[in-house]
């Protein structure tokens, strides 16, 4: 009993740790840049705006983007854990099951063919180009006898993302217009959004994010495996109907904001794992705050590797992950 309440501690202990980060990565994101100013100017900008120059950086420039960067990291490594958790495989994510690149596709679609503009066209856009991918990606992967499998829904996830990166290229160097639109979606960046992009998606957001805390006690059972889950009473159905929900709105409504950035939804949940087990009731909290952390400590790191000049944050997270994904790979052929 003792050791159990000693492991509770400390994992509430991690989950302190993590909170502190964040605000210390928040508050990084905001001093940081190209434009020097004082912390004492930073401090004026919110408790008594002006309209000066500094201020508007502040509140029009990095607060959105320090807003944006912790969001969807932590949508991005919510909806990885969870499809990793349905499908039970290790590299399942969004960026590799072609969520994102669905939901980037539609957004360049929908400014190419019917002149979609508005931050909530491009939210809805992105949404439902999430759940249509994550619905043809299930399909394929259930096509044959043994039906889903890890293997098969993996290849079906990435054939998808090489499908819809292609027509999303073709059609950005086919049309001018459709190119200086929606390129700031496509590369994957945090820069240069504004509040109004949060606001957009963040409800949508925010409820998915809730809906998988909810969901966590009821992941635990899943990972039982299907037959146990279902002998326990549990409808298995209707939890991977819901966990899929909760990704297709945080995968859509994380591209909506910041275009398909790759490789945090593989990371951060299995760092997770590593810190605090199998148990969603701890990895979904965790995820939340470390996918967060990941992103801006990304987004800053690209703020300097060719200062002044910034490299897009989906650039850092690639460097970072490929030798993470071809660790897991290697791990996963072994097992």
């Amino acid at each position: 009993m003792h050791n159990v309440l000693t492991l509770r501690w400390q994992k509430i202990a991690g989950l302190l740790a993590a909170l502190l980060c964040l605000a210390a990565f928040v508050f990084s994101s905001i001093v940081f840049g190209v434009a020097d100013i004082s912390l004492r100017t930073i401090i004026e900008s919110f408790v008594a705006f002006n309209g000066s120059q500094e201020h508007l950086i502040i509140q029009t420039a990095r607060w959105p983007r320090a807003l944006i960067a912790a969001a969807v990291g932590a949508a991005l490594a919510v909806a990885g854990m969870l499809m990793q958790g349905i499908t039970r495989n290790p590299l399942a994510s969004p960026s590799l099951f072609g969520i994102n690149a669905g939901a980037a596709f539609f957004i360049v679609a929908g400014v190419a063919f019917f002149g979609a503009s508005g931050l909530s066209t491009m939210a809805t856009l992105a949404f439902i180009g999430a759940a249509c991918t994550a619905a043809v990606v299930y399909i394929l992967g259930s096509i044959g006898t043994d039906g889903l499998t890890p293997l098969k829904i993996t290849l079906a996830g990435a054939a998808l993302t090489s499908f819809f990166s292609s027509l999303s290229l073709g059609l950005l160097l086919t049309g001018g217009q459709t190119f200086d639109q929606v390129l700031i979606w496509f590369v994957g960046s945090v820069s240069g959004r504004d509040i109004h992009i949060f606001n957009a998606a963040a409800p949508f957001m925010g409820v998915a994010l809730l809906g998988a805390i909810v969901l966590s006690r009821h992941m635990n059972v899943l990972a039982l495996g299907d037959d146990i889950a279902a002998g326990l009473g549990q409808k298995t159905a209707y939890i991977k109907l819901a966990a899929a929900i909760i990704i297709v709105l945080l995968a859509g409504g994380s591209v909506s904001m910041a275009g398909p950035i790759a490789f945090i939804g593989i990371i951060v949940p299995h760092l997770t794992r590593y810190l605090v087990g199998n148990d969603y009731r701890w990895c979904i909290p965790y995820c939340i705050l470390l996918g967060s952390n990941l992103l801006l400590a990304a987004d800053i790191g690209s703020r300097f590797i060719s200062y002044p000049k910034e490299l897009p944050v989906g650039v850092m997270t690639a460097i970072i992950g490929i030798p993470f994904f071809v660790y897991i790979a290697r791990k996963g052929g072994k097992a």
